[in-house]
Parts: structure tokens; sequence; C-alpha cells
């Protein structure tokens, strides 16, 4: 039997929402050249692999028959292909003229004078109806039409799962609007490696601030078989923070000094060979959002963003692709977006 639990609210000024794995908003252009994005962030350390994801290129179907091309080629969601590294342009464009030429279609690849923000890519996706488009290989989904001056309920169902995993969520859902949904129709799917999805307004995430502190601070925990010798050795108090019991360490202090006390309690845990987790936590957007997240019985959180407010949610299921679907009224209105997981492949 289904139970069903209210997240939280959003809301959404600009109209247009995404879906997204929260963990990686650290990789979100908003209205910058995803070209601004250090290669460092996306774990590219060699030279001559950063330049080639450095100097990508953005690609656009054209032609009589780009909607067909694009849909049977299917490298990427809809009529864009994305950040493709210098070094592959040249045989993608082969490739795709074979493919044409093989199917008899009248479509081109064109190359982008400039790659798209991630932001435009949002905008445009959902200007279009709605749907997903890839951030450095990832899956997002971008949806139009979203009530602007309200807020939007979350809710999720939970559902019990055999084999002693316990209950999960089937499917989180945004409601808009009051009604009978008639219809479904599907948004593509969003990519998770953090075992999160944030909702957010696509003006708001070009606000977010995923690893520099909005107030100059951080926290630093550390947990694991040797925290409390650790604790001992340091003088550092349990953290306190809810849902974090047996967490050790301090809150609120300069950045620069939690990040000195971090490189010493590394550098002691490696010299005597403790075992122990030692986690730096600037107050980012994204520490704000994850520390309400942890207190959280139902594992999710919101923030404020400008005149907007973002929901992140553990998904329950960790990490995969989760398909996401739009439910209309029977003249096609918008009702709600859901992400669903216990259907996901």
């Amino acid at each position: 039997m289904e139970k069903m639990f209210e997240l939280g609210v959003v809301s959404c000024p600009s109209g247009t929402l995404v879906l997204i794995d929260g963990g990686y908003l650290g990789l979100w252009s908003g209205d910058r050249s995803p070209a601004d994005i250090h290669p460092a962030s996306l774990g590219i350390d060699d030279a001559e692999m950063a330049a080639d994801v450095t100097c990508a290129i953005d690609f656009v179907i054209t032609g009589p028959d780009a909607s067909v091309a694009a849909r049977s080629f299917d490298r990427q969601p809809g009529s864009r292909l994305h950040d493709i590294p210098a070094s592959k342009a040249a045989e993608l464009k082969a490739d795709f003229a074979g493919h044409c030429r093989s199917a008899f279609l009248d479509a081109r690849l064109e190359a982008l004078p400039v790659r798209e923000a991630h932001a435009h890519r949002a905008r445009r996706t959902g200007g279009e109806g709605g749907g997903s488009f890839l951030m450095f290989g990832v899956p997002v989904v971008a949806v139009g039409g979203v009530p602007r001056t309200r807020h939007l309920p979350v809710l999720a169902t939970r559902v019990a799962h055999g084999d002693g995993v316990g209950e999960r969520w089937s499917e989180i859902s945004i409601r808009m609007n009051e009604g009978q949904a008639t219809s479904s129709v599907s948004l593509g799917a969003i990519g998770v490696d953090w075992a999160r999805v944030l909702f957010g307004d696509v003006d708001a995430l070009s606000l977010w601030q995923h690893d520099e502190p909005v107030d100059g601070l951080a926290d630093l925990a550390f947990w694991g078989a040797a925290a409390d010798e650790a604790a001992a050795t340091f003088a550092a108090p349990e953290l306190g923070e809810p849902g974090e019991d047996g967490v050790h360490g301090w809150t609120g202090l300069p950045a620069s000094e939690a990040m000195d006390r971090a490189r010493a309690l590394s550098r002691w845990k490696d010299e005597t060979g403790r075992r122990m987790a030692v986690d730096f936590r600037p107050h980012s957007h994204h520490w704000q959002i994850m520390r309400k997240v942890r207190a959280s019985q139902v594992e999710a959180g919101t923030v404020e963003l400008g005149d907007a407010r973002v929901l992140c949610a553990m998904t329950s299921w960790g990490d995969g692709f989760f398909p996401v679907f739009a439910d209309l009224d029977v003249s096609g209105g918008l009702l709600a977006v859901r992400v669903c997981f216990s259907d996901a492949p």
C-alpha cells in the first residue's frame, strides 16, 4: 500500500523548472558558456584532455528532415548535440552524414558559433514543450509553463519492497494545477550519480554557489573508528547536527581555519594509520540544503535563491537513470511533473 508524504514546496518565478542531480550543480554554467567550467570540476587533470573538453563544440541538426534525423540518429535528446569534444567533431559529422545518406534524409549537422549555456538549454527545452538535454553527458530535464506566482507542493509516495529492502519512494511529483489527468507524456530521464534530485527555477540555479561559502564560514566533521580518539586529541566536541549522531567536529569556523583543521586531522589520520572520514563543509547553498536533508525524516530540504525556493530530495534508490513524466488534463494543460523510481530501468 502506498503512503504519501509532502516533502516541501518550490516556487518557480521564471516559469521554467529544472530537474537535476543536485550533486552536479557545481557544473551548472548558468548563462555562461560551459567552456568557462574548469575541467578539474569534471575530474579531468590531463592537459590534453582538458583542452579537448574546453574547446568542445555544440551542433544543431537542420534541414527538412531534421526532426526525423535527430530521432533516428539518437545520440542526444532533441535537435542539438552538446559538448562534443573537439577531437571527435569531424568523426561525428561524418557519422551523421552517413546516417542521413543511408536513411535518405535531408538533414545537416551545423556547428553553433558558441556553445549553448546550460540555462539557455533549459529555457529552450522548456519552451519547446519540455524534455531532457545533456550537461557534460548527464541527462537533465526542463519543463516550461510552470505556474510563476505560487508555491507548488512536492509530494512523494512510498511503497514497501521485499528482500529486506524496506520502504522506498516510488515517485516524487510536483503538483502544478488541480484537475483530472487524462494523459502523460515522457520528458526523458534524469541522470543521478549523487543519489539526490533537485527541483529548481532555471534563473535561481544561476545564483547557486555549490562550493563557495555564502558567509565565509565552514564546518568540519569527522567520524569513523578513530573518531573518539581524534576528538580527544584535537579537543573536538560532538558536531550536534540533527541526523548525525556520533559525528564530531566544529561548526561556523572561518573557512580558512576549518581547512587548516581538516589538513591537521588528515595528517594525523594518515600518519597514524587510523580509520576515519574527514568532511570539510563550506557554507555553500549545497551545504545549506544538504544540512536540511540530513535532518529531515523524509530526506528532503529547501533553500531560498533570490525570489525562488528550490528543493532537494534523496532518491532512496541511490543512483541511476530515472524517467520523468508530465501529467496533462484533457486540454493539454500541465497538472504535474513526476520522477518515477520503482519503474526505472
